[in-house]
């Protein structure tokens, strides 16, 4: 597929602002979809917005095809009349830039419970019973495992009762049955996070705003996807992981990264004609314009680990079928608009699988620079099918970067701003001038570097088991004179398709 030039900003949802204390689907994010039109920008990137568990990444999710409650807005249960006044009174009273995760779960469970009992005191009404259909295929399973973990204290599936752990005959009827209450207000949750979701989605599109979506390659262990599917995923028969994911030891670890995940077992899902990929990718479509693949590499090779291993240093390397997997998505979806995270080591193979299907690739200008940074993502030495970000979300914020290299004198840091020609403070500025310069057809932005923000803003520290993703902006950082600067860089860098009026643009 091809991709006009085009700017946009990367944002989770979960750092918006919202008086709730964690960003939402509230009126907060269609004002950030102004703010969007307003700077030019045509693409809003968000991370995976599924159901979050044990230290609230994103990236190890209850669930490939469910959405986090935690997004759904009070504000909008109120405009139904599933919430009163008085039920939203005593707000959290948490910091405005950081989401403490656990008072936010407490709150917004308790308003979701009193919402349940006013939705089903109505008559069922048809949108619920249509989507309960729609997505039987893995609302089903989701509603009741999520009401089996609750039973169970949160423990993990395999410590439940083993009859339905391994989910024995007769066990899920049984179940369905002693919690169907809680079951139903799953799907109520479900229901509702896919509703107040369409209406932002909507809502972006009819300004000319896409929204770049995120599927992380693996699952997480303790998720319905394994629990229902086991045959599909590196689990034997008692519920032991034979292989799990990661990464080999390099220049940056000298044991590797031992991730945890199960992998999949390729050759059952070939069996299927790869019907659980297929659901997954159609299920994302739905919520997103464009869908960026985290790891794309492991759909070329995959670096298998036995499931035992304390490290990541005795795995193996193991031809995958992306292949075949990319060509029965597009056989059955069409042409779909996909971005490839080709980040890290990556192969000759691997990057003719990305260029077999146009996939375009990605560039982090933070890794440019220095003895040790990669030449690739240097601007000269892009294409035009690639995205260019300052960072991501696992890097530092720009100015957190560049800050830390300055006080060390950094080969990095003198690179850069030989390369760049700027010798000021605000270095930030010049690398987001940068990536807007490149002839890459996309540049994406993440938000703290939009707000030249320091450490302070990281969103993710790769490795630290808590007190990540939990940044967030306010409104009072935000001003005219932002939404010029950066409105001026899209039309100084052609970066804007559409006809407009630009008479708020002052150059």
């Amino acid at each position: 597929m091809k991709y006009n030039r085009s700017a946009g900003i990367l944002l989770h949802p979960t750092s918006l602002p919202s008086r709730y204390g964690i960003g939402d689907f509230g009126y907060d994010a269609f004002r950030f979809v102004d703010f969007l039109e307003e700077a030019k920008q045509t693409l809003w990137q968000i991370l995976p917005l599924g159901p979050t568990g044990y230290g609230n990444s994103p990236y190890q999710c209850f669930s490939a095809f469910a959405g986090n409650p935690l997004l759904i807005s009070p504000d909008k249960l109120k405009e139904e009349n599933l919430l009163e006044d008085k039920d939203l009174e005593n707000s959290p009273s948490s910091n405005p830039h950081q989401v403490d995760f656990s008072e936010i779960i407490n709150y917004k469970f308790t308003h979701l419970k009193k919402a349940y009992k006013n939705f089903i005191q109505r008559k069922e009404p048809e949108d619920f019973i249509k989507f309960k259909e729609k997505n039987k295929f893995w609302l089903e399973d989701f509603a009741l495992f999520m009401a089996l973990k609750n039973y169970h204290n949160g423990n993990v599936w395999s410590k439940w009762e083993t009859e339905i752990a391994f989910r024995k005959k007769d066990a899920i009827k049984k179940w369905k049955e002693k919690l169907k209450e809680e079951i139903q207000f799953h799907e109520f949750v479900q229901f509702t996070f896919f509703k107040q979701w369409k209406e932002i989605k909507n809502y972006a599109n009819s300004k000319k705003i896409k929204i770049i979506g995120d599927v992380p390659i693996y699952i997480a262990y303790d998720s319905a996807d394994l629990w229902s599917n086991r045959n599909l995923f590196t689990v034997d028969e008692e519920g032991n992981l034979e292989f799990v994911a990661g990464v080999p030891p390099d220049y940056f670890s000298k044991t590797g990264q031992l991730w945890g995940n199960p992998l999949y077992k390729w050759d059952e899902m070939e069996k299927t004609n790869f019907d659980w990929w297929i659901k997954r990718f159609s299920k994302m479509f739905e919520l997103v314009d464009i869908v960026r693949i985290d790891h794309f590499r492991g759909f070329e090779a995959y670096y298998k680990i036995p499931g035992n291993a304390k490290t990541a240093e005795h795995g193996e390397w193991v031809k995958a079928p992306g292949e075949k997997l990319f060509k029965t998505i597009i056989d059955k979806l069409g042409d779909v608009p996909i971005l490839a995270e080709d980040l890290g080591v990556i192969t000759k193979e691997v990057n003719e699988l990305r260029m077999k299907f146009n996939f375009p690739g990605m560039k982090i200008l933070q890794f440019a620079f220095g003895k040790t940074g990669e030449k690739r993502f240097l601007p000269h030495n892009h294409e035009k099918n690639c995205v260019v970000y300052t960072g991501s979300h696992d890097n530092d914020t720009t100015k957190g970067f560049f800050r830390k290299e300055k006080e060390l004198n950094s080969d990095v840091f003198r690179h850069a701003q030989f390369y760049m020609n700027y010798f000021g403070d605000d270095m930030c500025s010049a690398l987001i001038r940068l990536a807007y310069s490149s002839v890459a057809d996309i540049v994406v932005i993440p938000m703290q570097d939009i707000l030249n923000l320091d450490t302070h803003a990281r969103m993710n520290f790769p490795g630290k088991p808590d007190g990540n993703w939990s940044w967030r902006f306010t409104w009072e950082q935000i001003n005219e004179e932002l939404k010029n600067q950066i409105a001026k860089l899209v039309l100084l860098y052609e970066r804007y398709q559409f006809e407009n009026e630009y008479s708020h643009v002052v150059f």
